[in-house]
């Protein structure tokens, strides 16, 4: 049709581990550029993924704040987990999704990478059947973690295993039981027990604690020596793979 507007693009932008260093020349680029730019936080918080890019943005760029309407008040296996924040990712659709249909180009901040248990995925499901939608990928947390320890974290035919420490205690102990080289995420509250399920699975003693990696607060222990206190969010252990070598 004449004179119609062509619909804008949602940039889903992984900006990696959190030192800007680390992120790629499209994300840079895509950043500097951006005149209209969405992150999530937590209400009353800027954000890791705003406060990542500071003194790259353009002066006059929109900032959309995409506050998440819970984090840790309701358990995650209580349904109303998710209908709140099935809710709220349907929103906050509806907003990205009405600029884009005006012609609006949208950077969404994503740490890490959008496409690796990121929040951005939820809005890509619902985004992409209806507005042009991109995704820049990233350097992982898990990446910057293991590089964070000095050692390599897989080797010849070692199979890599990424876990998530929400998970029952049962479960991540058969899995680390059988994996070569582990990762386990989302700890935070947790780390009481995904430590004693490493040792239930016997691999404690090789699990290693990296806090805040690529970070300027990065910090790097054995877990065995990290005790029972609440790590930061950005945690991750790493448990290194020792398979076949030439």
């Amino acid at each position: 049709m004449s004179g119609a507007t062509l619909p804008g693009t949602i940039h889903g932008v992984g900006l990696g581990p959190g030192d800007p260093d680390l992120m790629s020349v499209r994300a840079d680029r895509l950043l500097r550029g951006a005149s209209h730019v969405a992150y999530f936080r937590k209400a009353g918080r800027r954000g890791r993924a705003r406060s990542s890019v500071e003194g790259m943005l353009r002066a006059d760029a929109v900032e959309i704040a995409m506050e998440y309407p819970v984090t840790t008040e309701i358990p995650l296996h209580d349904p109303a987990y998710a209908a709140c924040l099935s809710a709220f990712y349907t929103d906050v659709a509806s907003r990205l999704r009405a600029l884009a249909q005006n012609g609006t180009d949208v950077v969404v901040l994503c740490e890490g990478d959008p496409f690796f248990y990121g929040s951005f995925m939820h809005l890509y499901t619902r985004l992409r059947d209806d507005v042009p939608v991109k995704v820049v990928p990233a350097i992982t947390g898990m990446s910057a973690a293991w590089t964070a320890t000095g050692l390599p974290v897989t080797w010849g035919d070692d199979v890599l295993t990424v876990l998530m420490g929400t998970l029952p205690e049962a479960d991540l102990t058969r899995r680390m039981a059988d994996a070569d080289a582990i990762v386990v995420m989302k700890i935070g509250r947790l780390l009481p027990k995904v430590r004693a399920a490493l040792a239930a699975a016997g691999r404690l003693e090789a699990a290693w604690l990296v806090e805040c990696a690529s970070m300027a607060e990065e910090k790097v222990i054995p877990l065995a020596e990290a005790g029972d206190r609440t790590v930061p969010y950005f945690s991750i252990v790493i448990v290194h793979g020792q398979g076949r070598r030439p």
